[in-house]
């Protein structure tokens, strides 16, 4: 059949690979793919009224679109099998049909034909079922395209643009870098700032949080102004001293999202100095505060604590629950990483902080359970016999727990000894294949080794009296086991 003509095929595909910014290959694919959907569709048009669809989704598996840029247009080309008799004329040709274009042709090769439908036979359904699988594939290729680009990001932070609102999410407009086009990215409500005014193209700061793939909309991009690593970049970039290595962050806590609208957002970070030198909580505070107003600022009045990290877990305890002053820090449980901290009555609402944030914040950052203490009200014995009591339950719960670990490893272990043994009993299919491919040798002993057991038996056979014998013996034990079994 002749080749359908498509007028201006070529620049279609130069506009389209400009506009999407895809490679021409990416939407030659995409186009062959949805003219073989449109041929697909017209094929079904063909039974629309007259019977059953007959059909199924591997039916035209065989099938393909190939197109001519020079002359532009395309072809549908299918693959079929020389058969002598036929059975499906969409996957077979009968070889005399085909000994009379070739003489050597033999059943069982293979013929590409051209299949292509008259351009008035294609239908209006299937020129639209082109269309849109055209317009589905270009899109799967961006976003595929998206995936690829973002996942691999070395700078997890970009720039946002605000376009629009999805119920509680924002939907924002971000770029990978200079030059690449804009693509769609989600906020959820969870990863939102409540101090943050999100109004139409407003542009903010925003930590990719994932690239993930959204069942029936594709890979999507999802960021977030509530994560530690937004804190971490801001003070990398308004700190030198961070970059250059002398100073570094260890530990962040951030409640972006408090659980209480009378509780503000709150970061506490850790920092150290490798230079002795040099004083790490100094370096990020900046002069006056320069250095942290700005990353304040980008947080729109977040309120962040910078204390000094310490390699004593007493020090680090202390300092963490700043700006409150503290009298002692008792390790009352290191094992179990319990501290008791006593403070001044004055203080003892500032280290516990608005609804415990203070406190609950110090906590995640060192990675200890804080107890916050009335110093003048501290009784050591009692709190040492209830820290007691606690450490003695945790080790009971461990004990359980390492029994019960071993207890499932020695179930395990039996498990698999018994499916070993099963095995050997009724091998599987593919075991079976691994005892089939057994060497030469191996065959050769087995054979060695029943010529052996068969003279051995030759050389010690019983005698018939023995034999009547052992025959009738035989008959008792089976009688008797066949009444106890009635029984």
């Amino acid at each position: 059949m002749a080749l359908v003509l498509l007028p201006g095929l070529t620049n279609l595909i130069d506009d389209i690979s400009e506009e999407k910014k895809l490679a021409p290959q990416v939407v030659e694919a995409a186009l062959r793919e949805a003219l073989l959907k449109g041929y697909e569709r017209y094929r079904r048009t063909l039974y629309l009224g007259i019977g059953e669809d007959p059909f199924d989704e591997e039916y035209f598996s065989n099938f393909d679109v190939a197109l001519d840029l020079e002359e532009e247009g395309y072809r549908v080309l299918a693959s079929k099998i020389i058969v002598e008799e036929v059975e499906s004329e969409d996957h077979q040709i009968a070889l005399a049909e085909v000994m009379q274009v070739a003489e050597d042709a033999q059943a069982g090769d293979t013929v590409v034909l051209d299949v292509t439908p008259e351009k008035e036979d294609f239908g209006r359904m299937a020129a639209a079922t082109t269309k849109q699988v055209l317009a589905q594939k270009l899109r799967d290729q961006q976003r595929r395209m998206i995936q690829e680009e973002f996942a691999d990001l070395e700078d997890p932070v970009l720039t946002a643009r605000v376009i629009r609102f999805e119920r509680q999410s924002v939907i924002m407009a971000v770029s990978s870098g200079l030059g690449r086009p804009e693509v769609e990215a989600e906020l959820p409500r969870r990863d939102q700032l409540p101090n943050d005014n999100y109004r139409a193209n407003a542009t903010f700061k925003v930590f990719l949080k994932e690239v993930s793939e959204v069942p029936r909309r594709g890979p999507q991009l999802f960021v977030s102004r509530a994560n530690a690593g937004l804190v971490v970049y801001l003070f990398e970039n308004e700190v030198p001293e961070i970059q250059e290595g002398s100073v570094r962050i260890v530990a962040v806590a951030r409640e972006a999202n408090p659980p209480s609208r009378s509780v503000g957002p709150r970061t506490k970070v850790a920092v150290d100095s490798i230079e002795r030198e040099v004083d790490p909580v100094g370096a990020c505070i900046g002069a006056r505060g320069s250095r942290i107003q700005q990353v304040v600022n980008e947080l729109r009045g977040e309120k962040i604590d910078v204390i000094r990290w310490s390699q004593d877990p007493g020090q680090y305890i202390a300092n963490s629950l700043s700006p409150a002053r503290v009298d002692v820090v008792r390790l009352v449980d290191p094992v179990g990483q319990h501290a008791h901290v006593l403070v001044p009555p004055d203080q003892l609402s500032l280290a516990i902080g608005r609804e415990g944030q203070n406190v609950r914040l110090a906590a995640r950052l060192t990675g200890w359970k804080i107890d916050i203490k009335n110093a003048s009200e501290y009784d050591q014995a009692a709190e040492d016999a209830v820290v007691s009591e606690l450490i003695a339950q945790r080790e009971q719960e461990e004990a359980l727990q390492h029994e019960a670990e071993e207890r499932l490893a020695a179930e395990q272990a039996a498990r698999a000894e018994e499916d070993a043994r099963l095995r050997e009993l009724y091998p599987l299919p593919e075991d079976e294949e691994e005892y089939g491919e057994q060497s030469d040798e191996a065959i050769a002993d087995a054979d060695v080794y029943e010529e052996s057991a068969e003279s051995e038996t030759a050389d010690s056979e019983p005698s018939d009296a023995a034999t009547e014998q052992e025959e009738g013996e035989t008959e008792e034990v089976v009688s008797d086991s066949n009444e106890e079994g009635t029984r």
